[in-house]
């Protein structure tokens, strides 16, 4: 029997396919239907928007942050401002600090059911993507009162945030939050016990907390291997040390415990939203910051723990209303590192489902 002869086959996974999440491409390398190596190819979507920062005054930038990651545009603002009033040790006001926590807070709940929605889609399921989008769309509408946008915000301001809430928002809010609970229950109820779901997920892409370390992992993907890491938690900015939650973890590591940590970590942001509209106190939502913002010359970074894992911004001063250098530490870019290692061996039928477990952003990938 003469002997049987195989050829690899190069495939271009994206940058238009739906599943990709945006304009990301994957070249993988088949042998048959196995992945035998996947080189993520990135920058179609760059923008340049840390040289950008170099030519604009510090409250120019705010804008910029908005389209990084733009399914969490809040969080981003807040990493910029916070941490440019570290720099100055800027005191804000206590009611301007809890409109942020509650808007940040809520739009991590809308990322994260934009996530849930997104991937069952992406493992060929139709109705949770109905149902989160049914109630993504009313924090969305939320956003719109207070802020006047639906996607990109421009919300915060360094010494507060842009305007108070308007008349009945945070009672509004009050009432969402045990609608949305039993949403949660809801979508837990319709998928995780799914035959098919638990099928596609449960085992598939796992790696433990020290690849996860190795790589710098944050967020969800370094949270479900096991380890217990949260910024909120950990390193306390803001006034979230004031406030009740937990920091769900996997076991695991694998694609199902992503997604499972996703629902839980709304449940925790609910705790929080809740906690914040009852102690919100009365006051002025801005500080005295000064017209033109000039840190003191030297380098800082600060941190907070976005949608997709730590968000951090590190500038250089140089005593300008301008800074003299711009880096953004991106959740997104950072843990898409991980998932050539990850794909290798895979069928492609888990590459989707491998990918869209990672949850990445691709503005906030490109920057």
């Amino acid at each position: 029997m003469a002997d049987t002869r195989t050829e690899e086959m190069l495939m271009n996974v994206g940058p238009q396919h739906p599943s990709t999440h945006g304009v990301l491409q994957v070249v993988v390398k088949l042998d048959g239907e196995t992945i035998v190596e996947a080189d993520p190819v990135i920058g179609y979507l760059h923008r340049g928007t840390e040289k950008l920062a170099e030519d604009l005054q510090y409250t120019q930038i705010i804008p910029y942050t908005d389209r990084m990651d733009y399914l969490a545009a809040m969080l981003n603002n807040y990493a910029l401002v916070h941490a440019v009033e570290e720099a100055m040790d800027l005191e804000v006001p206590e009611r301007a600090e809890y409109l942020r926590v509650i808007v940040m807070e809520l739009n991590r709940i809308a990322s994260h059911l934009l996530f849930i929605g997104t991937y069952l889609l992406d493992l060929g399921a139709m109705s949770p993507f109905l149902y989160a989008f049914q109630d993504r769309e009313r924090i969305v509408q939320l956003f719109n009162e207070i802020s006047g946008a639906r996607l990109t915000y421009n919300y915060m301001r360094i010494g507060g945030v842009k305007w108070d809430a308007p008349p009945g928002w945070i009672d509004k809010v009050r009432e969402f939050v045990p609608h949305m609970r039993e949403s949660l229950k809801m979508l837990d109820d319709l998928i995780t016990g799914n035959e098919i779901f638990l099928n596609r997920v449960r085992g598939i892409g796992a790696y433990d907390a020290d690849t996860a370390i190795a790589y710098s992992l944050s967020g969800v993907n370094l949270r479900c291997t096991g380890l217990k890491w949260d910024l909120r938690k950990n390193r306390p900015y803001s006034v979230y040390d004031r406030f009740d939650f937990e920091i769900p973890v996997g076991e695991h590591g694998d694609c199902y415990d992503r997604y499972i940590l996703h629902l839980r970590e709304m449940e925790q942001s609910l705790r929080i939203v809740e906690q914040a509209c009852e102690q919100i106190p009365d006051g002025p939502v801005m500080g005295k910051a000064p017209k033109f913002v000039r840190p003191p010359a030297g380098e800082y970074y600060s941190a907070i723990e976005g949608a997709r894992g730590e968000l951090g911004v590190y500038f250089v001063s140089d005593g300008k209303d301008k800074p003299y250098r711009v880096k953004f530490r991106r959740p997104s870019f950072v843990n898409l590192q991980l998932l050539p290692s990850l794909l290798q061996g895979q069928s492609m039928a888990n590459l989707i489902a491998i990918l869209g477990a990672v949850d990445i952003v691709l503005g906030e990938v490109d920057c």
